[in-house]
């Protein structure tokens, strides 16, 4: 039961503290030329129901828009003994004490 209370604890406190950056891009409609799908920032083209990840951006397009949002928190607000760790390899973040970062801290 303890596990599972802490591992509970630790995902509410990590989704309190985190705050994703997103973004949406119409989709320009033209009679004369109507559109195949989604164009991002490289000027690279994706399908319409087409999702990729580039640079930690998860991105998805649709007939609509594209939108994609950070997967890395862009503002956390943390106690003064936390940190957060940043792998922009995996895409991952995880919250550590600054004194000893192989503990996870559980701001609360």
């Amino acid at each position: 039961m303890r596990p599972l209370l802490c591992s509970a604890l630790a995902l509410l406190a990590i989704a309190t503290v985190c705050n994703a950056a997103c973004y949406l891009k119409e989709v320009a409609h033209t009679d004369s030329n109507p559109p195949k799908g989604c164009q991002d920032e490289d000027g690279k083209m994706h399908e319409f129901g087409s999702s990729w990840v580039k640079d930690c951006m998860d991105c998805s397009c649709s007939k609509e828009a594209m939108s994609c949002c950070d997967k890395i928190p862009s503002s956390v607000d943390l106690p003064p003994e936390c940190e957060m760790i940043v792998d922009k390899e995996k895409c991952t973040a995880k919250i550590v004490l600054k004194a000893d970062k192989t503990k996870e801290c559980v701001p609360v």
